[in-house]
């Protein structure tokens, strides 16, 4: 099946878009763009992959599924695009940064500077219906994402894997933690950031990471 993917994900994954699963997804989530409000828009379905290509990946950061307001959603876990109000949960990020690291982040939530440095910022649902969280889960989009997962724990090394709440944390699961560092926290939403996702530091924890393995730290403003 011919999908639209940075190249070095293409070679990666090429053999998970050719099984039925992803074909029925595929046939699934070109239904609901067609009939319904369906975020993001379609061209950035592949966002997270396209911003940052596989052989960059240095840590991963685990959402749920894309926000479901209008004009929110691009293909990025927790980021908004430019001029858009900071989500609830994107605020107590910014805030816990600020406390980690003493600066002082974006006032953008458009967190294309996180992707660019080797953030992969992904989603277990890459689509949502309008107004409905959650609404393409069990659709095949998690079957994707967990091997998406997979294949990074098995062909990189010392990748930091930020896993924020319940859901997250049970992708741990597919990840090898003998090679790479796995930093979990409760969610960042104000229901749950007060829980320990505040004075996590796994900001400052995955810098020091990177650095120890010989790789750049990620600039978080």
């Amino acid at each position: 099946m011919d999908v639209k993917i940075e190249q070095s994900w293409l070679k990666v994954l090429s053999d998970e878009f050719e099984k039925p699963y992803f074909q029925q997804l595929v046939g699934f989530v070109r239904e609901e763009y067609r009939t319904k409000q369906i975020f993001p828009p379609a061209k950035s379905i592949f966002n997270a992959f396209d911003t940052c290509a596989f052989d960059n990946v240095k840590v991963v950061i685990i959402g749920q599924d894309p926000y479901h307001g209008i004009g929110q959603a691009h293909g990025l876990s927790f980021s908004v695009r430019d001029g858009i109000e900071l989500p609830p949960s994107l605020k107590n990020i910014y805030k816990e940064i600020s406390d980690d690291l003493q600066i002082t982040p974006s006032t953008s939530g458009n967190l294309t500077r996180w992707a660019e440095q080797g953030v992969f910022l992904l989603n277990a649902s890459l689509t949502v219906r309008a107004n409905l969280a959650n609404s393409h889960s069990n659709c095949g989009w998690e079957q994707f994402t967990d091997e998406v997962i997979r294949k990074i724990s098995a062909q990189k090394n010392n990748v930091v894997f930020l896993l924020w709440g319940n859901y997250a944390i049970q992708k741990s699961a597919f990840i090898d933690q003998s090679k790479h560092l796995i930093l979990t926290a409760p969610h960042p939403s104000p229901l749950a950031a007060h829980r320990g996702f505040f004075g996590c530091r796994h900001f400052s924890k995955t810098n020091d990471y990177l650095l120890k393995n010989g790789l750049e730290a990620i600039d978080w403003i």
